[in-house]
């Protein structure tokens, strides 16, 4: 039998299409850096502050475990957020919910800058706090997943993988921006930080969220969501559909709980527990700054890669680098040496945490059909932020401070996450080759799997 004739390359885009793809991926990458500055402005000034402005009179540890409890409030609310937002994306379009989403979070953390403290207004400066994080975790819970579907389902199927590295690059932007802001403002005295400079960063969010509505407003509406639109195809209930068969919903959790994790710690946690054993806070906002630039560098060359060999491979290598630095990263900090932190944050976070999280948007995409691609990538991706990243600081803290200030609890979350990463794997199918253009796309067939399985018209997930 003669061998099938290669596959003849795509069509060479139209100038408008190409211009349509550029102006998607920087809506997604200003999308996602105005969700990571807010996150890490906030991380970071919990650490360093909120303790003793809005939880005053408790034991210092105590305090910071309870102003990351807030923390953790905002992740509580992403699931709930990926539902409500990805339910309307998946029935009314991608571009008004992302809209509306950066509106959200933007207002959130300018509020946040303008919030009493407990001095003030007693017991209502905590409250007002987490309701602002509860508003901010909504809106986070829709952004992401709108902003990675429009780029990917713009981006056509041979480079789906690098252009929705862009939405991921978001991510270390945004830590350089909220970084460069904080290193700014905790030069300030002690007394005139507390006062107002923590201020500063939340009120200056204004502007990144400003400049992305505006790129937003010329975004036109995903072309594969328009098709389903015009043929009346759209989902009524997107998440009944999709917990239907949850099967890829649970895999979509699982395979992201790896790079949340070390996000979480090796970010957020880090200002906390690196401040807390002797080093100066210039010093960590160093060493976030530099691992950021080399995220910049990772990201969009693991997520090139994965288009070449696969997205299985490439987030498993992320995976097993992660549990094998989890160890010796945290030894580094411990060193209480500020070249070594730089390396072992640019190591554990920089590029093993970032090969795993560099191809995760074009793969939770590709795990769900049009109809509910918005509510599945949005809710998997948000369940994994949620048990990866929403309560590991918190966790951390409480197991440092049982274990008298000791590290190994660290080390263990870090390779127990990537651990989860790595075993979800085994059960994805690979999906880099499939198409996204019709309803098919679905999560691995069993251990291994790599044939490529499309859907029937008939399955809930993908009519």
């Amino acid at each position: 039998m003669p061998p099938s004739p290669p596959a003849s390359p795509p069509p060479p885009r139209s100038p408008e299409s190409a211009r349509q793809l550029r102006r998607v991926a920087l809506s997604g990458l200003l999308g996602t850096a105005v969700e990571f500055y807010d996150f890490l402005v906030y991380g970071t000034v919990a650490a360093l502050v909120f303790g003793e402005l809005f939880f005053p009179g408790a034991d210092p540890a105590v305090g910071t475990i309870a102003a990351f409890g807030t923390f953790a409030a905002g992740y509580v609310a992403r699931p709930l957020g990926g539902i409500v937002f990805g339910h309307f994306g998946d029935r009314l379009g991608r571009k008004s919910m992302l809209l509306l989403t950066m509106g959200l979070m933007g207002g959130a953390s300018f509020l946040i800058g303008v919030l009493p403290t407990y001095e003030t207004v007693g017991v209502w400066a905590p409250v007002m706090l987490i309701t602002l994080r509860v508003v901010q975790g909504l809106a986070i819970g829709g952004e992401w997943g709108g902003a990675t579907l429009m780029v990917v389902e713009h981006a056509g199927e041979r480079r789906r993988g690098l252009w929705s590295s862009f939405t991921q690059m978001g991510a270390p932007l945004g830590s350089l921006l909220s970084s460069a802001v904080v290193t700014l403002v905790v030069t300030l005295p002690r007394d005139e930080f507390a006062a107002w400079g923590w201020r500063v960063p939340f009120l200056l969010s204004v502007v990144l969220l400003g400049v992305g509505l505006f790129v937003r407003l010329k975004v036109v509406e995903s072309p594969l969501f328009a098709e389903v639109k015009k043929e009346r195809k759209e989902s009524r209930l997107p998440v009944v559909d999709v917990l239907r068969r949850p099967r890829p919903l649970l895999l979509a959790c699982c395979v992201g709980i790896g790079a949340f994790t070390a996000q979480s710690l090796l970010t957020s946690y880090m200002i906390a527990y690196a401040t807390g054993i002797g080093y100066a806070r210039p010093q960590v906002l160093t060493a976030l700054t530099v691992s950021a630039c080399v995220a910049l560098v990772v990201l969009p060359c693991a997520s090139a890669l994965s288009d070449r060999i696969g997205r299985r491979p490439v987030v498993l290598a992320g995976a097993i680098a992660s549990a094998a630095l989890a160890y010796p990263v945290v030894a580094l900090v411990d060193s209480k040496s500020p070249g070594l932190l730089i390396l072992a944050i640019a190591l554990g976070h920089g590029v093993a945490q970032s090969t795993m999280y560099g191809p995760l948007g074009a793969l939770l995409t590709e795990m769900f059909g049009t109809r509910v691609r918005y509510t599945g990538a949005s809710l998997g991706y948000q369940l994994a932020t949620l048990v990866g990243a929403g309560f590991s600081p918190m966790i951390a803290g409480s197991l440092v401070a049982a274990d008298g200030g000791g590290s190994t609890s660290i080390a263990l979350l870090l390779c127990g996450g990537a651990t989860i990463t790595a075993l979800t794997v085994w059960f994805l199918r690979e999906t880099h080759r499939d198409s996204l253009a019709g309803a098919g796309a679905g999560a691995g067939a069993g251990p291994g799997a790599t044939t490529p399985h499309t859907l029937s018209s008939k399955e809930p997930m993908t009519s």
